[in-house]
């Protein structure tokens, strides 16, 4: 079966598609099922503990539960990748078909702003208390959004030049139009067919407005059926087909290069905070210097006082040895003495 767009184009049909979604599935569902879902699940944990517990409180006295014991009855915390792949399908549906549904960014937007309040109840109220873990970012998930973006830009390219009448449009103004006007754009659009080329029994019945329908008119861009190629396409087809290659490509081009500007343009790190961080950074070398800076004078000191230490040592080593040199000397002349005065004897 051969599908064909209305004749305003595939973008109306497309835009009821987005509406139905944006609001009927991420404004009311989603947000029904945020809330839902967690009592829900609570409500049966809680009943099936109550079996397992009920032999227990009969044999034990009633007392008020403790705020420890109304934690573990809420539902176990399994991280944030749904939270994360609801924000990656909304993305994708805001960016990838927004030449087509231009309010879905305001929609998105009303959507994140209940979101923000249902998530805050869920995670005080509804869920336990997750365990915080340091990460540097999101992970993963920036290189799925990037990727999104990027290809979103060649998404909204192909619709714009392939499912609407702009491109042709273009065209037919700028080179086949007489006076430059949109006049007798729909004529250039229609293409002739000859009826009796149609099969036995699928001719078209006569009509009181023309009784003898001999040509009929549809919208395409083909050769007339007196022409040497029959029902070909025509120059205007490949016209227009090469108008929209290169309205995706200029699109493309353009879009990223403009998206490399405002990138750069627009700091990662807002300037104050980046003074800052230079401000930290200069601290923290400043100090590590001053450490650095008592550890040599340590270290000098050490040296200074071990070399003084060394000379004391000479110098005491130096009067023992000219003391133990005297003695010696003394004890040899009063041994000379004494010598002496045994032969005088």
């Amino acid at each position: 079966m051969y599908f064909q767009c209305a004749p305003g184009g595939c973008l109306m049909e497309l835009c009821i598609q987005l509406s139905i979604i944006m609001l009927g599935k991420q404004l009311i569902q989603n947000n029904l099922f945020e809330i839902g879902i967690p009592k829900l699940k609570k409500l049966f944990r809680k009943l099936k503990d109550d079996r397992k517990d009920q032999r227990e409180n009969n044999m034990n006295n009633t007392r008020e539960p403790q705020q420890w014991e109304r934690d573990y009855a809420l539902e176990p915390f399994t991280g944030l990748t749904p939270e994360y792949m609801e924000m990656i399908i909304q993305f994708g549906f805001v960016t990838l078909f927004v030449a087509s549904f231009p309010l879905a960014p305001l929609f998105a937007l009303l959507n994140n702003v209940i979101e923000v309040r249902l998530d805050a109840r869920k995670f005080v109220a509804e869920l336990r208390r997750p365990d915080a873990v340091r990460a540097k970012d999101i992970g993963i998930w920036y290189n799925i959004l990037s990727g999104i973006g990027k290809f979103s830009v060649i998404i909204n390219a192909f619709v714009i030049a392939v499912t609407s009448d702009f491109i042709p449009r273009l065209v037919y103004q700028y080179m086949y139009s007489g006076n430059g006007t949109m006049h007798g754009f729909i004529n250039h659009t229609l293409s002739y067919f000859n009826v009796s080329h149609l099969k036995p029994g699928t001719q078209p019945g006569n009509s009181q407005f023309e009784p003898d329908v001999v040509l009929c008119r549809y919208k395409d861009f083909r050769e007339p059926p007196w022409s040497t190629n029959p029902y070909d396409f025509s120059k205007q087809y490949w016209t227009v087909l090469a108008v929209r290659l290169a309205f995706v490509i200029l699109f493309q081009n353009l879009v990223m290069f403009l998206s490399a500007v405002v990138d750069w343009l627009i700091p990662d790190i807002p300037k104050d905070i980046s003074e800052q961080i230079k401000k930290e950074k200069t601290m923290l070398v400043n100090v590590f210097l001053k450490e650095e800076h008592k550890k040599l004078q340590l270290i000098e000191n050490f040296i200074m006082h071990d070399k003084q230490r060394g000379k004391a040592e000479n110098k005491g080593r130096r009067s023992r040895a000219a003391s133990f040199c005297q003695f010696s000397r003394s004890q040899r002349g009063s041994f000379s003495s004494l010598s002496s005065h045994h032969t005088d004897v």
